[in-house]
């Protein structure tokens, strides 16, 4: 079984927020791949919010993926993560983190694994909870991009922090879109063949 972690943080406050990105996508992923009466169900032992999707690939192959949002906060998420691993017996390999990247053009996407985290708190976090980085990444750009049309870049960014809890703008509408869309069926792909499959299908070049 495989663990897909969306990370974000809860509250209305941060729903639309660039830094919520990888909340949506596993939302998505759930609307897609769920039977409909499969719903977010929140486990305070856990500090997660939690769906199982069991699902039949065109082979006829059974799939099943246990799909979370953590509800300790984006500094925290390693907390949940951590709780959920050793609950289930998950192993680090089995592990997909979704989230927003700073260091990628919005729109963009890359699926790795392993490596530093980029100064992204929650993938600090969770690599500090489980002693390894040895999990798999999906990162959904957020940050500068290749046009000129993108009103910020990174290297103008005076505050990170305000610019990740701020709601995407203009033009970076129809390409977050088209990022939950590409994603989900990357994370799709991924369930049904490989993840590696998906990276050399999905990952922008």
């Amino acid at each position: 079984m495989k663990l897909i972690v969306g990370l974000g943080n809860p509250g209305e406050n941060y729903e639309s927020t660039r830094h919520n990105l990888g909340f949506v996508v596993v939302d998505h992923l759930l609307k897609e791949l769920g039977p409909s009466k499969v719903t977010w169900e929140k486990s305070s032992k856990l500090k997660s919010e939690i769906a199982t999707i069991v699902f039949s690939t065109k082979e006829g192959d059974e799939r099943k993926a246990l799909l979370v949002k953590p509800q300790t906060y984006m500094n925290d998420s390693g907390l949940a993560v951590k709780l959920v691993m050793d609950f289930y017996k998950i192993p680090s390999e089995d592990l997909w983190i979704v989230y927003d990247e700073l260091d990628l053009p919005v729109g963009s996407l890359k699926m790795r694994f392993g490596g530093a985290a980029a100064g992204h708190h929650g993938v600090e976090s969770i690599m500090e909870a489980i002693g390894t980085d040895a999990f798999w990444r999906c990162r959904l750009g957020i940050g500068e991009s290749h046009d000129k049309t993108h009103p910020i870049s990174k290297q103008q960014l005076r505050d990170a922090k305000e610019y990740v809890l701020d709601q995407f703008h203009g033009g970076e509408a129809g390409k977050v879109r088209e990022l939950i869309k590409h994603s989900t069926d990357a994370l799709r792909m991924a369930l049904e063949k490989h993840i590696e499959v998906a990276m050399n299908r999905y990952n922008t070049k």
